[in-house]
Order: structure tokens, then sequence, then C-alpha cells
């Protein structure tokens, strides 16, 4: 596996990424859709979309011209520079979210690249984005990952060739991580654990005021502001 270390990062990854894709070849891709069982509410929620925001701002931020977000248990309106893209079968795991998410990234001619994101990596800013999305347009596979002092995270940069063998291979809660695994040589690693911890929010909200736990996800989610109704 094709390795960036840190202090090649550091001097390329700050670089704007438009020297080597285009921003209307780069679509960020970010996975929204879940409903946080274990967070204790739908992440895309989360700090009343805050996570939300900050993720849409860093893939934008990073280089990308456009975002799909991929929605499931919970609808709420999204930042400027990103649309909606529903998983129906969203609670089969991250897995359907991502094959949602490439489908619709298909549609969209002028893209040669997706940065796919989570929504729950709130420390993941647009410099991280940028670093990644420069390494997979030097790398001759068209694929890059962030890791994080030896860890894999995200995003994961991926060409468009690899979409659709990508989406063949996502089931329930194993996301792209299986069609990696198969290409484990192939994926360029670009540490960047100089600039986040890349470590997913999964727990109770440890951030929420004192006295004022979040309250239980029931599976249903009622917005005022458009009247969305999601009960699945």
């Amino acid at each position: 596996m094709r390795e960036i270390p840190q202090q090649v990062a550091e001097s390329n990854g700050d670089r704007r990424p438009a020297a080597a894709v285009r921003r209307r070849e780069a679509l960020g891709l970010l996975l929204a859709a879940g409903s946080g069982s274990r967070y204790g509410s739908p992440k895309v929620l989360a700090h009343e979309g805050l996570w939300l925001r900050s993720a849409v701002e860093a893939l934008l931020g990073g280089g990308c011209g456009h975002v799909l977000v991929v929605l499931g248990a919970a609808e709420t309106p999204l930042p400027p520079g990103a649309e909606a893209v529903h998983a129906h079968r969203w609670a089969d795991g991250v897995g359907e979210s991502l094959r949602a998410g490439l489908r619709a990234a298909a549609d969209h001619a002028d893209a040669r690249c997706a940065v796919i994101h989570l929504v729950d990596l709130p420390d993941v800013g647009s410099d991280v984005v940028a670093r990644v999305l420069l390494a997979a347009a030097d790398s001759p596979n068209g694929l890059a990952r962030a890791f994080y002092g030896g860890r894999p995270g995200h995003p994961v940069v991926a060409a468009r060739r690899h979409w659709e063998p990508m989406a063949g291979a996502a089931a329930g809660e194993t996301g792209a991580r299986e069609y990696l695994r198969r290409h484990g040589e192939m994926p360029t690693r670009v540490q960047c654990e100089d600039l986040a911890t890349g470590r997913d929010q999964d727990g109770p909200d440890r951030n929420a005021p004192p006295g004022e736990p979040p309250l239980p996800y029931s599976g249903r989610q009622v917005h005022a502001f458009d009247g969305i109704e999601d009960s699945r």
C-alpha cells in the first residue's frame, strides 16, 4: 500500500486541491442516514445541525464542488451546496447508505471522484479533505484514505471507476470496508493525525449541557420547518 508520510502530506496537503482536481470533478458524499442508536439520536441532528454543517463545510472547503448528503432516519434542512439523497433501506446498515449515495453520484456526469465522509467526525476539517483529495489525484489507482496514527479513517476518496464495484460490495454495516479490504494494496494511506483525531462520536453526547442528556431516539422525527415526518 502506497503511503504518504506526515511530513510529505504537510507540504502537499495544504495546497489547493484544484491544482490537481477541478472543483466540479470532486463530489462530496456525506453518509448521515443512521438513527444513532448508541449516540441517542440521529447524528445528522446533533447540536442543532452543527455536525452536519461542519461536515459539509469541510467537504466544500477541501475542494468538492458539491455535496450529496445521504439521509434516512431523519430529515433536516441542508446547508448551501448540499443536496439530499434518500437511502430508503437505511436501517439495513451503512452499506445501504453508501450504495444509495454512489448510485446518486453516478448521475453527476462531471464528477471524477467521490470524497466519502461521515457526519460524526466533527474535528475533521477542510485541511484533511484537501490532503486526501490531492493524494488521490496523485495516485495511479485513484484511491486514497485518511489515516490517524496508523488507524484507517475518513475521508476516503475513490475515483469514478471504483463506484460501481464499491456499491456492489457494500452490505450491512461494512460500508466500503470489504471493497477496500479486497484492494488492500491499492489505497494511498494519507497520514492526517497532525490535523485531526478522526474519531467518531459514537457514544452518548458528553457535550450536552449539564442536566440535559440527549433524548433517546424513538424512530420518529417531526420537524416544524416543513412538516416532514419520518417514522421508520
